[in-house]
């Protein structure tokens, strides 16, 4: 299978990468020059243009910023859209607006699937990553055995659509981990805590976390630096409330956690690193929330594997 990639970013590259690292046929797109000769270097193919990728690909994957540059790039890949193409959206994206794209797409004749991705850049890197798959089932079984390349472990979550719900709902979930352990992690450093001991006082109780896991190491180390910026935080959390809105759900803590992050990006940048929320709690205690020995960037140390279907429990 000809593969195209749209999108060579802090995870798209990482995506990439594996496909190419796995011998896969990669034609590869970006904005940027320098992404797509890093990843041409490396054994992938320039695809030139989008239309061109999906005239010569079996199956072209996005992983974009927003929803917006999803649409622009689709727009110039529908004309060429026939039997036997594949779309395949890995960004974190609206619902409504997948499915009106994918929708385009099927009506052209191809297929369309919602994959996007959950477990941080570093397992991206190493093909370790988690991946929702929203599609018909045979569509699904023609695309798994790239998903098993690029992921660990791939969920199909239902029609196209479904999987980009759940991705917003575990993205709000990560986020709201992230500022109740900022909270967390201030409090016992004013209560006298060790900040080593309060890591791993956390990491062994009821209150660990995939996020604790990684993205505490990242603030007390004063890397704060996850690769994912405070403006996709904004984007992920307001299609999780704008899910809530839709459906007559009324939220509490999602409204708070927006005005939260608009708060650390009128303070640090609309792009600023999204653990740099920390800093807020620092300047309004004057407490430096640091410890010695811990890392100042993510390294995934579990061994590549190939990936598998996760089949729900019925």
């Amino acid at each position: 299978m000809k593969v195209g990639f749209i999108g060579l970013g802090n995870v798209g590259g990482k995506l990439a990468g594996s496909l190419i690292r796995n011998g896969v046929d990669v034609r590869v797109h970006d904005l940027n020059p320098e992404f797509v000769a890093a990843n041409v270097a490396k054994g992938a193919k320039d695809g030139e243009s989008p239309a061109r990728m999906m005239q010569d690909c079996d199956a072209v994957i996005t992983c974009l910023p927003s929803p917006a540059a999803s649409a622009a790039v689709t727009a110039e890949m529908l004309p060429h859209v026939g039997p036997g193409k594949i779309w395949m959206e890995m960004s974190t994206t609206d619902e409504a607006e997948v499915k009106r794209i994918g929708q385009e797409i099927i009506s052209a004749g191809g297929a369309a699937v919602d994959c996007p991705v959950s477990g941080g850049c570093h397992r991206a890197d190493t093909g370790n990553i988690s991946i929702y798959a929203g599609c018909d089932r045979a569509t699904f079984d023609r695309i798994l055995p790239l998903l098993t390349v690029m992921g660990r472990r791939v969920l199909h979550t239902g029609p196209l659509g479904s999987a980009s719900v759940l991705k917003v709902m575990t993205n709000y979930l990560a986020t709201a981990n992230l500022l109740t352990l900022c909270e967390a992690l201030t409090v016992m450093k004013a209560a006298g805590m060790d900040l080593a001991t309060t890591f791993e006082a956390i990491s062994i109780s009821s209150g660990t976390s995939f996020v604790h896991e990684t993205e505490s190491q990242l603030i007390l180390s004063g890397s704060r630096d996850v690769n994912f910026t405070m403006d996709l935080v904004q984007k992920d959390i307001g299609l999780f409330q704008k899910l809530a809105d839709i459906h007559n759900v009324p939220l509490e803590i999602s409204p708070l956690m927006i005005e939260m992050m608009t708060d650390g990006q009128r303070r640090y940048g609309e792009r600023a690193q999204s653990d740099r929320m920390i800093e807020r709690l620092e300047e309004a205690t004057g407490l430096d929330i640091l410890a010695p020995g811990f890392p100042m960037e993510l390294v995934d140390t579990e061994p590549e594997e190939r990936g598998y279907e996760v089949v729900p429990a019925r």
